[in-house]
């Protein structure tokens, strides 16, 4: 088990469960006040990629930097938002675990007590990546395979978020699993929708929250799917990118057997095969 206290990464490739893996820790937290609000979810953690701390931690204009030398100062960010914490802090990630130019990884090599990695079916993958970037599939299925894939890369117009090297599914699965900086327990997103108390149960041990069996049912009560959908309704959510599809749809596994041809559906397989055969994915 990894120790208590400081930072634990949640690390996933875009559109794996991160999001609902956050909520249920925010419903865990609020115990029997929730169900917790889904547009607080930075209160619990934030972003990794998040331009505002980095400027905040730094007390630089990210505007003037090149995208270099940001990744070179990003470990320190973490390990300074590590020094500062005063109690667990989980903190989304969706980079790949890369390394700077200087040699280090990005994230910071003490930076974090544990992660947890969430990994997915990249067939379904693909499907929630098109309705939540608004493109088309095959797009979709194009950043899931290319092995140079990111986010927020570009210069114009800045993002709220710092670039993210994504490198592909298999690549980031990859990276995050056979790096040895820090302790990572990985979870498939099917087993949360299959056995959410006892996988979710689980990868919260791991990183050192102790709750118990009725704790952890109330939390993931409180962040079911038709929860979500509700609040998504009544007050928008703030992680949404389309304004024609909402962010929580279904939340289902295989839901790719109805949406992807063929073709896209081989196209990932071919790239992804043998990490999708080990993982336990069906192809």
């Amino acid at each position: 088990m990894a120790p208590s206290g400081g930072i634990v990464w949640l690390a996933s490739f875009p559109k794996s469960g991160n999001t609902w893996f956050r909520i249920v820790l925010a419903n865990l937290a609020a115990g029997e006040g929730g169900p917790a609000d889904i547009n607080d979810l930075d209160e619990h953690g934030g972003i990794a990629s998040s331009r505002r701390e980095f400027e905040a931690v730094t007390m630089l204009d990210s505007g003037l930097l090149s995208q270099d030398d940001i990744d070179n100062l990003r470990p320190r960010v973490y390990e300074n938002l590590a020094k500062d914490a005063t109690e667990q802090r989980w903190i989304k990630v969706h980079d790949a675990y890369t390394y700077t130019l200087a040699g280090e990884p990005l994230l910071g090599k003490s930076a974090a007590s544990a992660a947890i990695y969430l990994v997915r079916d990249p067939r379904d993958i693909a499907v929630s990546l098109a309705f939540h970037n608004n493109t088309t599939i095959d797009d979709a299925v194009k950043l899931v395979n290319a092995a140079d894939s990111g986010s927020c890369r570009g210069r114009k117009g800045l993002a709220l978020q710092l670039r993210q090297k994504l490198s592909g599914w298999s690549g980031h699965v990859a990276s995050w699993i056979e790096q040895t900086d820090v302790p990572v327990h990985m979870v498939r997103y099917e087993d949360l929708v299959a056995t959410p108390v006892q996988s979710f149960g689980v990868a919260l041990g791991f990183a050192g929250i102790h709750a118990t069996i009725a704790e952890v049912e109330r939390a993931i009560r409180h962040a079911d799917f038709a929860e979500l959908r509700r609040q998504e309704s009544e007050r928008g959510f703030a992680e949404r990118m389309s304004r024609h599809v909402p962010f929580f749809r279904s939340g289902r596994a295989g839901a790719w057997r109805e949406a992807l041809t063929a073709e896209q559906a081989g196209a990932i397989e071919r790239r992804n095969g043998t990490l999708m055969a080990k993982l336990g994915y069906e192809l």
